[in-house]
């Protein structure tokens, strides 16, 4: 039986909560970006040294959000069953034996098992992508972009510091005896540790309960009768705005330390570079949650789209300029911040309480769908038309977004004093 929150859901207690759970969720970010940020530098390497074949050097990324997907809607299944805190840990459970399991497979040159572990790790990939809507369990119209952008932001410190473990990851592996490029995952394994205790020990109460809990004694009124009407198609368009800019972004992410690496950039280049492009993901997060509370979601999904579009031209039009790949790279994750930041709000708002917690599991699962296919397809684009036709080829899906939104519809707007976000 999942657990009752125990709280009285006064508004006092209710708002301790929210600012609780919203600093647990930060905290679990920090732990989560790290294992994240290493996974990504290290993993195209690996696969091509193992295989020596470039075209499956997209496979290991595709994995983690091919194994990410298949845990999206479980995890939120069960969530919506037991809270946010028993499959944010299960997720950290299974990304830890992906860990293990990376180190096992590169000792052994077997690329299957390499694979699954990846995909083990796409576990906590899924429970962090699932933080960002636990920070949204508490949060009212006014706050939501704010909160989610605040979980979101708190990814920066471990997935900026995760890559540039790579040097000292790799000087502790040899002094333990590990497999070459393995030792960063001690880091890690450590960080998914943590991680699990945190979450057991101090995402208490669980906020998805608490929320349900004072939903449920909520007195009738005006406060009960403005719930958010469900507006599916605006929640598919939310699903299509997450879901193709994750996929503009991890296309050419995935790719990009092999093409560096053959142009000469040794790994510590390859790491900055990555950890600059993390940081555009997650670093300025609160401002686009800021602009999506005030401006409107969609607006900020097509800000999103225009920094996405611009950091494909300068990759094209720079691909044999490091210097330009790096930037490049922080546009490209800066675009993804701002549309992911407001599509999960957009998409969380325009889903009435019933249907929430089931479509950002999908949503989720889907996102990571196109990422696993768009990081799986890269690899042999790369071969065909090189790192330049990559980059412009994911212009027809950031064109495909932005004019999806001529489909969305502006909700009916409550009286001036509701304090209702605009959500286009």
């Amino acid at each position: 039986m999942p657990e009752r929150s125990a709280v009285p859901l006064t508004d006092a207690s209710r708002e301790a909560v929210r600012r609780r759970a919203l600093l647990v969720l930060s905290l679990g970010q920090v732990l989560g970006g790290i294992g994240f940020g290493s996974t990504i530098s290290l993993g195209a390497v690996i696969t091509e040294r193992i295989t020596g074949d470039e075209a499956l050097a997209g496979l290991p990324t595709a994995a983690v959000t091919l194994g990410a997907a298949l845990l999206a809607v479980p995890l939120a299944s069960f969530a919506s069953r037991a809270g946010r805190r028993p499959p944010l840990t299960l997720g950290m459970a299974l990304a830890l034996a992906g860990v293990g399991l990376v180190v096992v497979g590169t000792a052994l040159g077997a690329f299957p098992i390499l694979l699954v572990a990846f995909a083990l790790i796409g576990a906590g990939q899924a429970a962090n992508l699932q933080s960002r809507f636990a920070a949204t369990d508490l949060a009212t119209d006014r706050t939501r972009g704010r909160d989610l952008s605040v979980v979101v932001w708190a990814t920066t410190f471990g997935a900026v510091l995760g890559p540039n473990l790579v040097g000292p990851g790799e000087r502790l592996g040899d002094a333990l005896g590990m497999p070459p490029l393995t030792g960063p995952y001690v880091f890690t394994a450590v960080a998914q540790v943590l991680a699990i205790a945190l979450y057991l020990a101090a995402l208490r109460p669980d906020p998805l309960l608490v929320a349900r809990d004072s939903a449920a004694t909520q007195a009738p009124g005006p406060a009960a009768d403005s719930a958010p009407a469900d507006r599916p198609t605006t929640a598919r368009y939310a699903v299509v705005a997450i879901a193709g800019s994750h996929g503009v972004m991890v296309s050419v992410m995935a790719m990009t330390p092999l093409h560096l690496v053959h142009h000469g950039a040794d790994l510590s280049v390859v790491g900055l570079t990555i950890s600059l492009h993390i940081a555009g993901m997650y670093a300025l997060s609160p401002v686009f949650g800021l602009v999506a509370d005030r401006l409107g979601r969609v607006p900020t999904i097509l800000l999103g789209q225009l920094l996405l579009a611009a950091a494909l031209v300068v990759a094209a039009w720079g691909a044999e300029s490091a210097p330009a790949v790096t930037v490049s790279l922080i546009l490209l994750g800066l675009g993804w911040s701002a549309a992911t930041v407001a599509g999960s709000a957009l998409l969380t708002e325009a889903s009435s309480p019933r249907h929430r917690t089931a479509r950002q599991g999908r949503s989720d699962a889907v996102m990571n769908v196109v990422g696993a296919a768009g990081a799986a397809a890269a690899g042999g684009v790369l071969g065909i038309i090189g790192y330049p036709g990559l980059a412009a080829s994911a212009l027809a899906i950031v064109a495909l977004v932005s004019l999806g939104a001529l489909f969305v519809r502006r909700p009916a707007v409550a009286g001036s004093g509701s304090g209702r976000a605009r959500s286009t």
